[in-house]
């Protein structure tokens, strides 16, 4: 009776062990530190463009989500009060080595276009205190503000469907409409950055 019995229990504990290893998965697809895979659909409408940014026809953009909150030197932001800008929204953790990578070309960019309309702002996610993500800001020399995120709220209020941030870093582009325009999954280079936000400094 009792060998009979193993095979079923071991299939259980492979199914059990399976489901453990997809729902593991599922967690870190928006907790990655690195490149996440970005596919399209008839219902996202965006295309996916050569140099990793995806965009979107200005018809076609959905409203960006509510991003307000405190910031990691503890002052109130909300990202609404920068609509009639456009708004590069960067997910970023001080642990990230692609985050790292990225951030020169980022402070360079945020402070090269600050006088042309546009504003850059950070969502700091995965610090478990606010003086790393500080610590990392000043060593970098940030010139933006960073919405405090330790637990990745911000990041899934993007809406199903959309231009979402899927892993970090992620990057997001919202127009002058406060609608999001195009995203960037993993480091961006400088030229790459630049080539996000110049069409939506064009755009009238």
């Amino acid at each position: 009776m009792s060998d009979s019995r193993a095979p079923r229990r071991l299939t259980s504990r492979r199914r059990l062990a399976l489901f453990a290893a997809g729902a593991a998965a599922a967690s870190l697809t928006l907790s990655a530190c690195g490149d996440g895979a970005s596919g399209g659909s008839a219902q996202t409408r965006f295309v996916q463009g050569k140099n990793g940014v995806d965009t979107v026809k200005p018809g076609d953009r959905q409203p960006a989500p509510a991003l307000s909150g405190e910031t990691t030197t503890g002052k109130k932001l909300d990202v609404a009060d920068y609509k009639g800008k456009v708004v590069i929204v960067n997910v970023w953790g001080s642990w990230c080595g692609p985050c790292i990578a990225e951030a020169p070309n980022f402070a360079k960019v945020a402070s090269e276009v600050k006088d042309k309309g546009v504003q850059f702002v950070g969502i700091n996610t995965r610090d478990a205190e606010k003086s790393q993500a500080v610590q990392f800001e000043e060593e970098h020399k940030v010139p933006y503000p960073s919405l405090y995120d330790p637990t990745g709220k911000l990041m899934l209020r993007f809406p199903k469907g959309s231009l979402n941030p899927q892993s970090i870093p992620s990057t997001i582009a919202i127009d002058r409409q406060g609608r999001i325009a195009a995203r960037s999954i993993g480091p961006l280079a400088e030229d790459d950055l630049r080539k996000m936000v110049d069409p939506l400094i064009a755009e009238k």
